[in-house]
């Protein structure tokens, strides 16, 4: 097995016994029951008989789906075995045709941005609302918002994201009612809230909202495997095109491994989730108060948004946001964090998000408060933790219009006034900071530079070289 060297490396990790605070919610399979998992290897299947088809189901994969569409209360739901991903791309295809102008929120997931371009749409981005204490965006401008609709009179429909890789959505039910009035689809990316709704303590539900559509990701939060996800239409005018188009960008060799995982992440949610995100929030009370007497470091909770000035705040209870004092750095406190066996999700200039979910165990949690009552601050002082606060790019050219555009590749300092010819990605959270079309500026420079500093990666950016338009 040392000579196969991807599953020597994923080996060698799981014996380092990391507290698993990222991606997968089954962290290490614990969300599996014993026969789920001793089974798992015999569920490699096709479509042989018994086992319906997940392209025509019309035996037990329909009715799984109808157990998951009966849950979410959805026209009809659907399993994603390529990931939120394909679900964006389907939403956009079933939703809009070419040349459509729709508003889309400017910190939307690198995949709604491909389907734009594949789409050949034409979008127009809606103005950000920032956070001082995340120093990042947060969600949308309202008045931007009115302004945009109120002008373009032919937008087809709006895309948005709820919640935001930190768990947030701020103004949801006042965006929708807004967008409801002008009569135009509706489409949730939620692929951070499949767990949404399922318990008192945790935030309502995109399906709550009256969305066109939502496409969710079962195995950021759920007892699912990595790839997977479900789609909800709330809308039968457009199923005949939303079925379409699932067999265009699904595999036709569908994963019975990715199907069982997800089937069993609804039956969790049907039967156990109320009981065990409610332990699991309790449970997340008791550490915040540990890290909130820290003097470096706190969780970010509602109150802080409200201080703030924002109104009305969805938190999501269940997940961690370190938020740290001024001049020190988020992505150094993960770095930090990793080499004391505490795997984290993502960070960003002044914070860290951890993911728990109801699977990470006692031993997780002391790694964690552990490693962070230890930590000498100093080490995570930097000089330039800044806002990420830009404006919106300007747009030379519509993002498909330079697909087949004639391009070069640039030295970073010498691209400023230049217009993108490749999308330029910070992953996580794979929000676009450059879209293809647009022309950098001084800012994004300036970002790209302190990323790469920061070993945060950046797609689109080689060895300090970009795209550009020639």
């Amino acid at each position: 097995m040392d000579n196969i060297s991807l599953v020597s490396t994923l080996k060698n990790y799981v014996k380092e016994q990391n507290a698993p605070f990222s991606m997968p919610g089954h962290k290490y399979g614990r969300g599996f029951s014993k026969e789920f998992t001793q089974n798992i290897i015999n569920f490699d299947m096709t479509e042989v008989e018994g086992l319906d088809n997940l392209h025509k189901p019309t035996g037990v994969i329909l009715e799984a789906q109808t157990k998951l569409q009966k849950l979410y209360n959805s026209h009809k739901s659907y399993f994603l075995i390529n990931g939120s991903t394909c679900g964006n791309l389907i939403m956009i295809y079933s939703s809009f045709n070419e040349g459509d102008i729709i508003l889309v929120e400017r910190n939307c997931h690198r995949s709604i941005f491909n389907a734009i371009i594949m789409r050949k749409l034409k979008p127009i981005y809606i103005e950000n609302i920032y956070s001082n204490n995340l120093k990042e965006a947060i969600g949308i401008n309202i008045e931007s918002l009115k302004n945009k609709l109120e002008i373009n009179k032919d937008i087809k429909g709006i895309v948005l994201t709820y919640p935001n890789y930190y768990g947030i959505g701020i103004d949801i039910d006042r965006i929708i009612n807004i967008c409801k009035n002008y009569n135009i689809k509706i489409l949730i990316d939620s692929a951070h809230g499949a767990h949404f709704g399922f318990n008192k303590y945790l935030p309502k539900s995109a399906q709550d909202l009256g969305a066109t559509m939502t496409v969710m990701s079962a195995h950021k939060t759920l007892p699912s495997f990595t790839q997977t996800a479900y789609l909800h239409l709330n809308d039968e005018a457009l199923r005949e095109k939303v079925e379409f188009y699932l067999g265009v960008f699904m595999s036709t060799s569908p994963s019975y491994l990715f199907m069982a995982s997800l089937d069993y992440s609804r039956n969790f949610l049907e039967y156990e989730a109320d009981d065990k995100y409610g332990e699991l929030v309790k449970k997340l009370q008791c550490i915040k108060e540990k890290i909130n007497k820290l003097d470096y470091v706190k969780v970010l909770e509602k109150k802080d948004f409200y201080q703030e000035g924002f109104n009305e705040v969805e938190l999501d209870s269940s997940r961690l946001v370190l938020n740290l004092k001024e001049g020190y750095s988020g992505h150094k406190l993960l770095d930090y964090l990793r080499k004391n066996k505490v795997q984290s999700e993502m960070s960003t200039t002044n914070s860290v998000v951890l993911i728990p979910s109801p699977f990470n165990t006692e031993e997780d949690y002391r790694l964690l408060t552990e490693a962070l009552e230890m930590c000498d601050s100093k080490q995570l002082l930097d000089d330039k933790v800044n806002m990420n606060k830009i404006k919106i790019p300007d747009q030379v050219l519509f993002p498909y219009e330079v697909l087949d555009a004639e391009k070069v590749y640039a030295k970073l300092e010498d691209v400023e006034g230049c217009i993108a010819g490749e999308n330029i990605i910070l992953y996580p959270p794979g929000v676009p900071l450059v879209v293809m079309g647009e022309r950098f500026n001084k800012e994004h420079i300036e970002i790209i530079n302190s990323s790469i500093k920061n070993n945060v990666t950046i797609i689109g950016v080689e060895e300090y070289k970009v795209r550009i338009l020639r």
